[in-house]
C-alpha cells in the first residue's frame, strides 16, 4: 500500500472511531436511553463534519457489537437496557493517574505507613481527638441527648444558631432559619445541585478546582466549563466569555483559601464577578469549608450578595473531625423548604449525634483553642514546606494567606502524573495538577498539603520521583 493510501486509511479509521465514541458517550451518560432513536445518518454527518460513508460504517460496527439496532424503514435505535451508571463512563476518558476518584481512593485506602502529602486533610495527631471523645461522652450522658431519635428537618437548632453567629463574623447575614444542617460539605453540595440543576445544564468551575467538585458534577450529568483561576480570583475576561457563550446555570468555587491553589479572592474581583452574575442570571455556590483556617476573613461572595444568588456551604470535616460528619447550607429564605424536602427524600435527615458533638465543641471552648494551635502549627509547616520545595527546584505559584495547600510547579517541564506514579511505588501519595484541572492544563503542577509534609521522607521520595520522571522523557 502506498504511503498516501495508508494515511487516508488511518484518517478514515479515526473518523469512524469518532462517530462510534460520540454515540457510546451519549448512551453511557443517558443522553440516549434504551429504545431512543439514534441521530440519522444525515444528522450525524452534519454534526461531526464527516462523510455519509463514515457514519454508515460506524453505525454498522455499533450494530455488530450490540450497542444499537437497525429497524428497516425507521432508522437506528439504542438497544437493550441502560448499563449501570458509572462515573468513569461520563465525559472523556481519563488516565487513572489524573482521575479525581482514583486519587481519593489512593489517599483513603493506602496503609498506615503511607505518606500522603497529596491528601486534603490534616494528620490525626493534629486533630482534637480527645476533645471529640469528651464531647461524645457528654452527649451520651445527656438524658435528652440525640442517641436514638431522628434529627429535626432543619437540624439541631442550637448548632444552627452557632453557625449563624460564625457566618456573621465573615459578613454573611444568615439567620438560623436560613441554615440547613447536612452530613458534611459534599452532602451539602449534592443537595444544592439536586435543587438547582437538571441533567445537561452547564456549570462553571475554576481551573484548577477541588477535584471532587468535578466528580460530583459528573454524577449529576451536567456539562462543566472551566475558567482559569488567578492569584486573586477567576480570570474575569474569560469568565465573562464563558457566560456569554455557554449560559451556565451555576458557578461553584471557594472564595477564601482556594483549593488547590491557596489563593484568596480580591474584593474588586468579587464585586465584578457578582455584577456579571446578575447580568447573566448566574447562581453561585461558595464552598467555605476552609473559613476557620483564616486569621483574618477574606471577602465572601455571600456577604456582598446577601444570599440573593449565592449559596454558602461548609463543614467541620477539615478542622474538627472527618468522622463526625456535619455540614450546612445557608441560602435565601424561600429556598429552605424545598431543600429540606430534598434532604428528607434522599437521606431522611442528618446525624443528630454528630451535630450534638460539634455543638458542644464549639461552646465549651475546645474548638477555639484547637483553631489557635492549628493556625500556628500550619503557618510553621507552610513556611517550611515552601522552603523545602523551593530548594528542590519547584516554583511556588502564590503564597497562601492561610490553610494547608501549596500549589507548586515542577522544574524542567516534568509531568506531575509521572512523578506521582513513581512516588506511589514508594508508598507516597502525591496529587498531580491535572486531577484538579478540567482542561488538563496543569500537567506540571502538584498540590502539597503542608501538614502532611513534615517528614524528610516526603522530599526524598519527591526528589527520586522527579529524577525517574526526567529519565522517562
Amino acid at each position: 500500500m502506498a504511503e498516501d493510501d495508508r494515511i487516508n486509511s488511518a484518517a478514515a479509521g479515526t473518523r469512524v472511531a469518532l462517530v462510534m465514541n460520540t454515540l457510546r458517550e451519549r448512551i453511557a451518560n443517558r443522553a440516549l436511553m434504551p429504545g431512543a432513536r439514534v441521530p440519522s445518518i444525515r444528522a450525524m454527518t452534519d454534526t461531526l463534519g464527516v462523510s455519509k460513508s463514515t457514519v454508515v460504517d460506524a453505525y454498522d460496527r455499533l450494530v455488530a457489537e450490540g450497542a444499537i439496532v437497525s429497524r428497516r424503514g425507521s432508522g437506528f435505535f439504542v438497544s437493550g437496557h441502560a448499563p449501570p451508571f458509572a462515573l468513569a463512563d461520563i465525559g472523556p476518558p481519563r488516565d487513572r493517574d489524573v482521575d479525581p476518584l482514583w486519587l481519593t481512593r489512593q489517599s483513603l485506602e493506602s496503609d498506615a505507613k503511607a505518606l500522603r502529602p497529596g491528601c486534603g486533610w490534616m494528620p490525626s495527631a493534629w486533630m482534637p481527638e480527645e476533645g471529640v471523645r469528651r464531647a461524645l461522652r457528654a452527649v451520651a450522658r445527656d438524658v435528652n441527648g440525640p442517641l436514638v431519635e431522628y434529627a429535626s428537618p432543619r437540624g439541631l437548632p442550637a448548632l444552627r444558631q452557632q453557625i449563624a453567629w460564625r457566618l456573621s463574623q465573615n459578613g454573611v447575614d444568615a439567620p438560623p432559619e436560613q441554615i440547613v444542617l447536612t452530613d458534611g460539605g459534599t452532602h451539602a453540595l449534592d443537595l444544592v445541585c439536586r435543587f438547582l440543576l437538571e441533567p445537561g445544564d452547564t456549570v462553571l468551575i475554576d481551573d484548577p478546582c477541588y477535584f471532587n467538585f468535578q466528580a460530583l458534577l459528573r454524577a449529576h450529568r451536567v456539562q462543566m466549563v472551566s475558567v482559569p483561576y488567578t492569584s486573586s480570583g477567576p480570570d474575569l475576561a474569560q469568565f465573562e466569555q464563558a457566560l456569554v457563550r455557554h449560559r451556565p446555570r451555576l458557578y461553584v468555587t471557594n472564595s477564601a483559601i482556594h483549593n488547590p491553589t491557596g489563593a484568596t479572592l480580591a474584593p474588586a474581583i468579587a464585586h465584578r464577578l457578582l455584577k456579571l452574575a446578575g447580568e447573566h442570571d448566574l447562581l453561585i455556590v461558595e464552598d467555605d469549608i476552609f473559613a476557620d483556617f483564616e486569621d483574618e476573613p477574606a471577602p465572601r461572595l455571600a456577604a456582598f450578595d446577601g444570599l440573593a444568588r449565592v449559596v454558602s456551604i461548609g463543614s467541620y470535616s477539615k478542622t474538627l473531625s472527618a468522622a463526625v460528619r456535619c455540614g450546612y447550607i445557608a441560602a435565601r429564605g424561600d429556598w429552605i423548604e424545598p431543600l429540606i424536602d430534598l434532604k428528607l427524600a434522599t437521606s431522611f435527615g442528618n446525624g443528630e449525634l454528630a451535630a450534638g458533638v460539634v455543638h458542644r465543641l464549639l461552646v465549651d471552648g475546645t474548638y477555639r483553642r484547637h483553631l489557635e494551635t492549628m493556625r500556628t502549627r500550619l503557618a510553621d509547616a507552610m513556611g517550611d514546606t515552601a522552603r523545602r520545595l523551593t530548594q528542590a527546584g519547584l516554583s511556588i505559584w502564590t503564597r497562601p494567606r492561610g490553610g494547608m495547600f501549596i500549589w507548586a510547579q515542577l522544574p524542567d517541564a516534568l509531568d506531575a502524573a509521572q512523578v506521582a506514579r513513581h512516588a506511589l511505588a514508594e508508598n507516597v501519595v502525591f496529587a498531580p495538577g491535572n486531577v484538579f484541572s478540567a482542561s488538563h492544563s496543569a500537567t506540571g503542577f502538584l498540590r502539597f498539603n503542608a501538614s502532611q509534609c513534615t517528614r524528610p521522607r516526603v522530599y526524598e521520595a519527591l526528589q527520586r520521583a522527579m529524577e525517574q520522571a526526567s529519565r522517562d522523557t
